[in-house]
């Protein structure tokens, strides 16, 4: 194959140039999906009207300025596309076309990208698994491993080479969480910058991209917060006025611009203050010691890039608790309209426990306030980046977790996925960047956090990892 497998900014310089149209593209990367897609289960649909929407795009009199002119993307499908039914990982969900696209969509769009297909999640996206009425999504580098979650499928598309770009979001680690299980990297933008899923789980969660560059994860957050100064911020941790030669931003009164070309493959030095915590979990609670390792080494690479690098210690032990019980009560209100009968084990068992805590007035509520008022600004100190491991435990089994209840699930998704949703609850930005290689044969991904503003640092960052860390892709699926 030519194009599957190679980088969204590599495809939208072939396109907008002439050397390759969007249709072609698109083709193969549809069959790239039927070749692959049977071992991983990625998506619930397959959009083939892509083709005739990717001749669209070639036949658009603004082609040569559109900085994601024929790059084929997955979308979460809990997200509207126009024409197709939004199920949430849920069979209750209505199956009623989309009237319109999401806004996140819509500028993907609008910026050239050709929607192939809808991607699998757990039901209503209250877990960090991949399994669903629609089938079980399993780990590239591994299909008897989960791909994480709730964007299982979006992750594990990306990682498999199906799309270079795919959206997802994040309640309380879902792009990050699944980044890490596959090997990719996804950013969860700030409060405000991205414009949030039509269910925002009361402000906490974000839309966001994974990738499996930086340079292409600063291009796709750039298209979905309208700001095109954010296209080159990996090259040296802020926002850039890009020079020429340039794109005209396809937002109309909009003067802004895009680079047209590939960028260097080199990021350019900058000096932060990078605190690193490789045991940030609260006394009890265990963390992977090759975690911690890659969160040293993560820490070492930066120091040698030129950062100031200082130890940080362990969370407040009271965050765990508002952390989970702000899960549970969000499991609750998730739940409200649908057919409470119909729904998975799982997910009555989770929203019983969120119902119950609001009652007792025991939902978190007063955590994450204290959290997001004062309490993650205290404790993350004078830092201006904060590096800690993106997860405790490598991703547990790949198996239909619905059917459990509630014990069970919550004791698997706190021991492996615990150090992702305090940065919902204050908002803050955060990326995970792939590190190294676990002894399972697992990807290690590590965490970085920002203070609110912080995403350039966070890209800027991931950029200089990934040019001392170079990605590798999962077994059998290298190009």
């Amino acid at each position: 194959m030519l194009w599957a497998g190679r980088s969204a900014i590599e495809i939208a310089t072939a396109v907008r140039q002439g050397e390759v149209t969007a249709a072609a593209v698109v083709e193969e990367h549809l069959h790239a999906i039927s070749e692959r897609d049977s071992k991983i289960g990625a998506f619930r649909l397959v959009r083939e009207q892509a083709v005739d929407e990717a001749e669209a795009v070639q036949k658009r009199r603004d082609l040569a300025e559109l900085p994601l002119a024929g790059v084929p993307v997955a979308v979460k499908d809990n997200l509207e596309v126009a024409g197709e039914s939004t199920r949430g990982g849920s069979a209750v969900t209505a199956d009623v076309p989309a009237p319109k696209d999401h806004e996140t969509v819509a500028r993907l769009r609008a910026a050239g990208a050709v929607v192939v297909g809808l991607t699998n999640l757990p039901e209503l996206g209250l877990v960090a698994f991949g399994d669903s009425a629609y089938g079980i999504v399993r780990n590239p580098w591994n299909p008897s491993r989960t791909p994480g979650g709730s964007s299982s499928g979006s992750a594990a598309a990306v990682a498999a080479g199906m799309v270079p770009i795919a959206l997802g979001n994040d309640g309380l680690g879902s792009l990050r969480i699944p980044a890490a299980c596959c090997g990719v990297l996804a950013i969860k933008p700030g409060t405000g910058l991205v414009p949030a899923p039509t269910d925002d789980w009361d402000t906490l969660a974000e839309n966001g991209p994974l990738a499996t560059t930086a340079s292409d994860l600063s291009l796709a957050l750039s298209v979905l917060a309208a700001d095109p100064a954010l296209a080159q911020a990996w090259r040296g941790g802020r926002r850039v006025e890009p020079r020429s030669p340039m794109l005209r931003s396809v937002w109309a009164d909009d003067d802004e611009v895009w680079e047209a070309q590939p960028p260097p493959d080199s990021p350019e030095p900058f000096d932060l203050r990078v605190a690193y915590a490789p045991q940030p979990l609260p006394a009890g609670l265990p963390m992977d010691r090759e975690f911690q390792a890659a969160v040293r080494g993560a820490a070492e690479t930066l120091r040698v890039a030129g950062h100031t690098v200082v130890e940080h210690g362990r969370m407040p032990v009271w965050l765990g608790p508002a952390t989970v019980a702000t899960w549970l009560t969000r499991a609750a209100a998730s739940v409200h309209g649908l057919d409470r009968r119909r729904l998975e084990r799982r997910t009555r068992a989770l929203a019983r426990a969120g119902r119950v805590l609001g009652a007792l007035r025991l939902g978190g509520a007063r955590g994450r306030e204290r959290w997001r008022a004062y309490g993650a600004d205290q404790w993350f100190g004078d830092a201006d980046v904060l590096i800690t491991p993106a997860l405790a435990a490598i991703p547990p089994r790949a198996d239909r977790w619905g059917e459990r209840g509630f014990l069970r699930n919550a004791l698997a998704n706190i021991r492996y996925a615990p150090a992702a949703g305090p940065w919902n609850l204050c908002g803050w930005p955060a990326i995970t960047v792939p590190m190294a290689t676990h002894s399972s044969a697992m990807p290690i991904g590590v965490q970085l956090i920002a203070p609110p503003g912080g995403e350039p640092h966070l890209l800027g960052l991931a950029a200089q990892l990934q040019s001392a860390h170079p990605p590798l892709r999962p077994p059998g699926f290298s190009f």
